[in-house]
């Protein structure tokens, strides 16, 4: 998925409309927003992306249709407090901190290009000049740093009605999502969105497709337990950082009872796997199983990948 900021710089570069970006470096306390929020501001009151909405963005907007009258990038320091946020809900009692870069689309429409594309891992920072840059020039010269990597891939197996609902919420997410079935009549972009990657083939070849090299997860959600167990077979064996399956409690039982006694896979390996899959928030129809599928995948994502920090001066990184 391509990131919607950078996607607007690019078109902005291209189009040579000038805009203002703004960046949340860092935070203290409760913010509406994270580190490395971001949004582009017009000059005609137009904003993509978002540092949190409300009076926070509003003051945000004005300072950078200002910035983008003067030529002149600034720092922004503001308190969330009873005075600041009342009207708008935003009395978080915390700080944020940030800057705001006018004329951003100088840097080019390909740079910002390659950051909304995300094939690669790619670095890119602000200097203390407030200069965009696509290298590191050493921390203490850096007002902001900020490394761009693929989105994460989910591998689902099984091309039915729960993976048909999963798929494109999991794409709107953030996921590369990957289908796989042994019914070519299911995988078919009829049943999913055109970004979801298909494959259809029997199980034997499906199984020996190599994974990405970017930090994957799985779900198993194929016709039945049989399938499901076959799937499972292999795919506990590969370095997936979370692997769900869906069924009941009992038929996680028995299939790793199954996996224990024939020596398919270790205790750890099982621990692995979560199944039943999705947070308990009673869901009955498909789209509420997708839901639940699908928060506990972003629970997970956050904790094992996107587990970022910032230093003071703004570095942006994974842990």
């Amino acid at each position: 998925m391509r990131n919607i900021v950078f996607q607007a710089l690019a078109e902005a570069a291209r189009a040579g409309e000038p805009v203002a970006l703004g960046i949340i470096s860092g935070v203290k306390g409760s913010s509406p927003q994270k580190v490395g929020a971001k949004a582009l501001f017009y000059s005609d009151g137009r904003i993509k992306g978002t540092l949190g909405g409300g009076c926070l963005e509003a003051e945000i907007q004005q300072r950078a249709i200002q910035a983008l009258r003067t030529g002149q990038a600034e720092k922004f320091e503001l308190l969330l407090d009873h005075d600041f946020g009342w009207d708008d809900g935003l009395i978080c009692g915390g700080k944020v901190f940030g800057m705001i870069l006018p004329n951003a689309q100088n840097a080019g429409e390909e740079f910002w290009r390659d950051l909304a594309d995300r094939k690669i891992t790619r670095p890119w920072s602000v200097q203390k000049d407030f200069r965009i840059g696509g290298a590191d020039s050493g921390g203490s010269d850096l007002l902001y740093e900020e490394t761009i990597t693929p989105p994460c891939a989910l591998w689902i197996a099984g091309a039915g009605h729960i993976a048909q609902a999963v798929a494109p919420l999991a794409q709107q997410l953030d996921f590369s999502v990957t289908v796989f079935d042994d019914r070519p009549a299911l995988v078919s972009h009829q049943f999913f969105p055109p970004e979801v990657s298909l494959k259809a083939d029997v199980w034997e070849k499906l199984l020996a497709w190599p994974l990405p090299d970017t930090p994957s997860f799985a779900l198993i959600v194929t016709r039945g337990h049989r399938h499901d167990a076959l799937v499972l077979k292999d795919w506990i064996h590969k370095p997936f950082l979370f692997l769900g399956m869906i069924g009941s409690s009992r038929k996680a039982r028995t299939i790793f009872e199954h996996f224990q006694k024939e020596e398919i896979a270790t205790e750890q390996e099982m621990k692995r796997v979560a199944c039943p899959v999705g947070i308990k928030i009673r869901s009955q129809s498909v789209q509420e199983i997708a839901v639940s599928i699908m928060a506990q995948f972003i629970d997970k994502r956050a904790e094992l990948v996107y587990n970022r920090k910032a230093s003071p001066a703004g570095k942006f990184e994974l842990v």
